[in-house]
């Protein structure tokens, strides 16, 4: 019986960029997919560049699907903790033809360029949208879902 491929999903939130690239690299990490609607932070070595070099330094490749982003009214929804609201406006969105687009690629990534990790911000993958992507993908191709949740060292 073939094993199921892995997709792992982790959160930055108050965590350096070192403990996140540690905590993918010992996973196993091949792809790192920001699922962020805007690739950039105020959080140093978060923005899509300083991300990209830092994970090519661990041999982790990186993509930015931006099509898989929450939309800002879903994003001040999720920051004021109304989740019901951020569930409506995100699925609504994953309807949108960029959504389906991303969502059919990176159904393609996780059978050819695995172990694939998806990165947003929020840490609690069971509030952020990330975990939306993460069911679907796991009900549509049969994935092993992981949370990683990297040591928050200030």
């Amino acid at each position: 019986m073939a094993r199921k491929p892995k997709l792992f999903t982790i959160g930055y939130e108050e965590t350096p960029q070192k403990s996140v690239l540690d905590e993918l690299e010992q996973a196993g990490v091949k792809l790192l997919v920001d699922v962020r609607a805007v690739a950039s932070s105020r959080r140093p070595g978060y923005s899509k560049s300083q991300l990209a070099a830092g994970l090519d330094g661990r041999g982790i490749a990186y993509i930015h699907l931006r099509g898989l982003g929450t939309p800002k009214e879903g994003r001040l929804a999720a920051r004021s903790g109304d989740h019901k609201t951020l569930t409506k406006i995100y699925n609504a969105h994953l309807k949108t033809p960029q959504a389906r687009e991303e969502m059919d690629q990176l159904k393609s990534l996780i059978k050819t360029a695995g172990p694939i990790c998806l990165l947003c911000y929020e840490r609690d993958h069971e509030h952020c949208h990330r975990k939306f992507i993460a069911d679907i993908v796991e009900d549509d191709i049969g994935v092993t879902v992981k949370n990683l949740v990297a040591p928050q060292f200030k």
